[in-house]
């Protein structure tokens, strides 16, 4: 039944149309969100809902409806999803394009209105020169003043992208989980980045990845519903990885790092979903996005970690491409320029490593510990690392793949400063001209600051090694660094105290002597021993710092070590049983060996002999002593070699030590030679002429800097003493000359303050009386402008009535005449349908005839296959009655045989049954009458032609043989057995006369038919046939047993007919046979 008129989807958008025609395009939407969320509209066609649906989300983005919008495209989804999912995306396209287009014209609007609140008023479009001031703009502009732009745009922009951000909401929610409109879900989820992108809405990109978060995560809970989206299906995991880059691109944009973070996370959570690799673009930009997060949260060690696989993943992928393993679009493009880059990013990130740690928390806590590690452990799997890194990890693996020869020149030389011979007393000096170029380059100067850190720890470091107590000044002259880098002394006191509240350094400062003291106890370490001393640091590793000589706390711990080492040496060259102990004990060693050996020996020469001894003794003592001669050859030749090896290692071990002698030579040289130049320029009033330099050694140097260090630390002790002696009594001075004059200045500072308020009062009242004249004589201005606004709003407003009579009147002309065209348009199309009508039922009335034509030829066939079915089962009947007959003549011969072999073994005559038992009467095969061939079959037995048996016992009773008689040829038997004594007879006459057909009853069980043509061929006379032996019922008797007077036995009496029981075509044994 076809619905009602008023609810056909042609009908709704047809009148949603002249809703909208009149102004009325509230009402229209309501008349299509009622038709849209009906349930009656489920059984509408698809075809002609969809244009009710392109015009129901025009109405709610012009209204701004978006709830509404909401409901109707949901329902929406519901009908369509199972049948056409094109019109679904169709329709979202629409509503997302027509919200963005409202978005565009709100920017150019408020564009317009801004510029034209900012540009002034040009004289051509002014009407009279002399009043150029109209009311309309003297009252706005006192009323409401001018416009700024945010102003602006919060009333025309914001609605629209607010309505704009609903409807990207909107959709996602619309497409969630749904296989068959994936697609659109990931195109529509790029447009909403870019949205947030282009507008900087980080609030909306922030609830957008949450939206998308809680999506993936429902996925697995709906997996069972149709059409459910399959996580590992390896093309909706592509497109789930592309979304979430472009994710993390647009957060990295935004500077949302937390976002950046969680959407790393949520792509290495889908990489270890996806059973493919990620291709090598997608990875790079992975690690240098997580890079520039590390950057950020300052954690430097997994920045230079995520640095160093992003470095390894270029060259992995320059060597594909030069090998042709890869094609380009799954590489990112890699220049000489960009690997430059990458390795010198590569190692300056992990010099920028702090040597200790920089966070703020002790750590010695065992909760903060352990989400310390937790929290390794998930930046390291996100990584793909097996292990965390560290410091000198990453070192070793730049180096071993020869990174400093790609790096640039001054990064390169600053490694070799800080990590190679890195010195304390001219480090600044070294890095100056690098840090500035560092600094010029402006991706390279956030790394400044960590380098700072750096070296302010190397430096406190190798100072504590060498210096009990140094002074402030001259710390804060070391740590000297380019201009726009400096360093106060506030930040390295700073970074003094974190250290020493870390335990990495232990360090006391003295404000008053302006000493730094560091700490010198034999009994302790210099890194305190707690679960939380390494918290943050990147040096875990023991020497990691370059050591100039041990301080008391190691000479002092490792005192114990030493002394066991010395006594263990001592008792060797003293003791010489002690020697002799170790030597016997090697020696019982080697011989239990010896013993083992030979005994093994022996085992496997005995095993071979066993399996070899049926050889030939002088093949085997041949073979034996080759291969002794080739064993000791061997030998030989390998004794030779390693000789000559260790000759040429021991040559090679030679000149290695020399060299490094004579580089150790040249480099204390050196170092002599530097530190004889830092002691004349750093030490002052210390001359050196006077010392030998040839005698002059490190510690000379040293000892001789220390004792002038501590004598000038001495003189500036007294100096201060001093000074601060005469600056007390100055002080004690002042203050009591200033205790006199105190009462005179109060009383001048209350007259001056007591002035300065009677000006400030007088200028207040002033101004109060300045503004309220001001105001009244603009309020009397104004007065004398209310008829003139009067008048002048009466005529706009007739203007107005005029205006829209006459739009009135031109949109009912309209009305009419889209009213005529519709008529001619219902007009032709009532014709048109028409003639379709007419057309349609021509059509059916051919239609119907040729179905009648095909059914009568269809029931001619049919019947023709009925009649040649019947046929075909005719001629199967008639030949199942001829097999049947042949078998039931099968069943009688056998039982005349079975019969007939009774008779045999019983002695008595073969009687054959009567022709009236027969079950079928017996076909007429010969030539004769049947009376003869009866006559001729009786008299066969009685003219001696019976058995053997029967002749013997003829012989027997008349003593003497009779002539047998002529025998005639015997009859062919119609269905009983044919003995082969006979058959040669029964050939050697006329051929037997064709078989007639006669009825045949069927056995109780089923006997296998015989072919016809085994009985009907006739038989060879000339044959030599061999008779039956006839079955003896006596046992075995051996000649020379045998009674000679018994030379034949008696025939045993003759069964009685009735007594032989047929086999019925079954094998008998003997001796049942016997029984019978």
């Amino acid at each position: 039944m076809p619905p009602p008129p008023h609810i056909k989807p042609e009908n709704v958008l047809k009148r949603a149309q002249e809703l909208i025609a009149v102004g009325q395009a509230p009402a229209a939407l309501t008349v299509l969100h009622e038709h849209v969320t009906s349930k009656r509209t489920r059984s509408s066609p698809i075809a002609s809902l969809e244009p009710v649906m392109l015009l129901f989300v025009e109405l709610c983005v012009d209204l701004r409806k978006g709830k509404a919008a909401k409901d109707g495209l949901y329902q929406y989804k519901n009908i369509a999803q199972n049948t056409n999912v094109g019109t679904i995306e169709v329709v979202l396209k629409k509503f997302i394009e027509l919200a963005e287009q409202k978005v565009t014209e709100a920017q150019a609007k408020a564009d317009q209105i801004q510029s034209s609140l900012e540009s002034a008023p040009s004289s051509s479009n002014v009407e009279d020169l002399e009043a150029i001031e109209t009311p309309e703009t003297i009252l706005l502009a006192t009323v409401s003043g001018e416009q700024s732009r945010d102003r602006t745009d919060r009333a025309v922009v914001t609605p629209w992208l607010k309505f704009l951000w609903e409807t990207y909401r909107t959709v996602l929610e619309i497409l969630k989980n749904n296989a068959r409109l994936e697609i659109m879900y990931q195109a529509t989820a790029l447009q909403a980045f870019q949205f947030c992108l282009k507008y900087t809405r980080k609030t909306e990109f922030r609830r957008l990845c949450e939206l998308l978060r809680n999506h993936v995560q429902n996925a697995a809970k709906y997996s069972t519903q149709m059409h459910a989206i399959n996580l590992s299906d390896p093309d909706t995991l592509q497109r789930h990885l592309d979304t979430r880059f472009q994710q993390l691109n647009v957060a990295v944009e935004l500077e949302l790092w937390q976002e950046a973070f969680r959407s790393i996370e949520d792509i290495h959570t889908l990489l270890n979903l996806s059973k493919r690799p990620a291709k090598n673009v997608m990875m790079a930009n992975y690690y240098e996005k997580l890079a520039r997060i590390f950057l950020v949260s300052e954690n430097y060690l997994f920045h230079a970690a995520a640095w160093n696989r992003y470095y390894n993943l270029l060259r992995l992928s320059t060597i594909a491409l030069a090998t042709g393993q890869s094609t380009k679009k799954e590489n990112p493009s890699v220049t000489e320029a960009d690997m430059t880059k990458a390795a010198s990013f590569v190692l300056l990130s992990a010099l920028s490593i702090p040597v200790i740690s920089t966070t703020r928390s002790r750590g010695a806590l065992v909760d903060v510990d352990e989400a310390r590690k937790n929290k390794n452990t998930r930046l390291t799997n996100l990584l793909g690392m097996a292990q965390p890194p560290s410091r000198h990890v990453l070192f070793r693996d730049a180096l071993n793949k020869g990174l400093l020869k790609r790096v640039r020149p001054e990064i390169r030389d600053l490694y070799n400063i800080l990590e190679v011979d890195f010195h304390p007393l001219s480090i600044c000096k070294k890095i100056t001209p690098i840090l500035k170029k560092i600094g010029a380059d402006p991706e390279m100067e956030k790394y400044v600051v960590p380098l700072q850190q750096v070296i302010l720890t190397r430096l406190f470091q190798q100072l504590s090694q060498v210096y009990e107590s140094v002074e402030l000044k001259f710390v804060y002259e070391l740590a000297q660094f380019p201009d726009p880098f400096q360093i106060t002394p506030a930040m390295i006191e700073k970074f003094i105290m974190n250290g020493c509240k870390k335990g990495d350094l232990a360090i006391r400062v003295d404000h008053i002597s302006g000493v730094l003291t560091f700490d010198s106890d034999v009994f302790s370490s210099s890194k305190a021993m707690h679960a939380g001393s390494a918290a943050g640091s990147a040096e875990s590793e023991i020497g990691s710092v370059q050591r100039l000589q041990h301080t008391p706390a190691e000479i002092a711990r490792f005192q114990l070590a030493r002394l066991a080492k010395t006594l263990h040496v001592t008792c060797m060259y003293v003791d010489p049983s002690y020697n002799e102990a170790r030597v016997q004990a090697k020696q019982t060693a080697q011989a239990r060996a010896l013993a083992g050996a030979a005994q093994e020996h022996e085992e496997t020469l005995a095993r071979r002999v066993i399996i070899d001894k049926k050889k030939e003794a002088a093949t085997d003592a041949l073979n034996r002593k080759q291969r002794e001669e080739e064993t000791r050859k061997r030998i030989r030749t390998q004794q030779l070699q390693e000789a000559e090896k260790q000759r040429l290692a021991d040559e090679q071990r030679e000149r290695e030590l020399k060299r490094v002698k004579d580089e150790q030579d040249r480099i204390r040289a050196e170092e002599l030679k530097k530190q004889l130049e830092e002691l004349k320029t750093g030490v002052k009033g210390l001359d050196i002429s006077e010392f030998d330099t040839e005698e002059l050694d490190a510690n000379r140097l040293r000892a001789i800097k220390l004792a002038h260090l501590e004598k000038e630390k001495n003189e500036l002790n007294d100096r201060v003493r001093t000074t601060a002696k005469r600056i007390d009594h100055l002080e004690r001075a002042l203050r009591r000359e200033e205790a006199k004059h105190v009462p005179a200045d109060y009383e001048a500072q209350k007259k001056q303050d007591l002035e300065l308020y009677e000006a400030q009062k007088a200028e207040t009242l002033k101004e109060a009386k300045q503004k309220h004249a001001e105001a009244l004589a603009l309020k009397h201005r104004l007065a004398r402008l209310v008829p003139q606004f009067s008048s002048f709003r009466k005529e706009l407003s007739e203007k107005r009535h005029e205006e829209f009579e006459k739009r009135r009147k031109a949109a009912e002309r309209e009305f009419e005449a889209k009213k005529k065209q519709r008529v001619k348009e219902v007009q032709e199309r009532r014709r048109r349908e028409k003639q379709e009508r007419e057309e349609e039922e021509r059509r059916r009335k051919e239609e119907e005839e040729r179905a009648a034509r095909e059914e009568e030829e269809r029931v001619a066939r049919e019947e023709e296959r009925r009649r040649a079915l019947a046929e075909e089962k005719a001629k199967r009947e008639e030949e199942r009655a001829k097999l049947d007959e042949i078998a039931q003549k099968q069943k009688q011969r056998e039982e005349e045989a079975e019969a007939r072999r009774n008779a045999r073994k019983t002695g008595g005559p073969y009687v054959p049954e009567p022709t009236a038992e027969r079950t079928a009467p017996r076909l007429n095969l010969a030539s004769r009458p049947a009376a003869a061939a009866a006559a001729a079959a009786a008299a066969a037995p009685a003219a001696g032609g019976g058995g053997w048996r029967e002749r013997l016992a003829a012989k027997e009773a008349g003593g003497a043989t009779p002539e047998p008689a002529r025998e005639e040829p015997a009859p062919l038997r119609k269905g009983g057995y044919v003995p082969p004594h006979l058959r040669g007879a029964a050939s050697s006459g006329s051929a037997p006369p064709a078989r007639e057909n006669g009825p045949s009853e069927r056995s109780d069980r089923f006997e296998r038919p015989e072919r016809s043509d085994r009985f009907e061929r006739p038989e060879r006379s000339d044959r030599f046939e061999r008779p039956e032996r006839a079955e003896r019922t006596d046992r075995f008797v051996p000649r020379h047993l045998r009674d000679p007077s018994a030379a034949t036995p008696e025939a045993p009496p003759a069964a009685k007919p009735e007594e032989s029981k047929p086999s019925g075509s079954k094998w008998v044994p003997r001796w049942k046979q016997q029984q019978s």
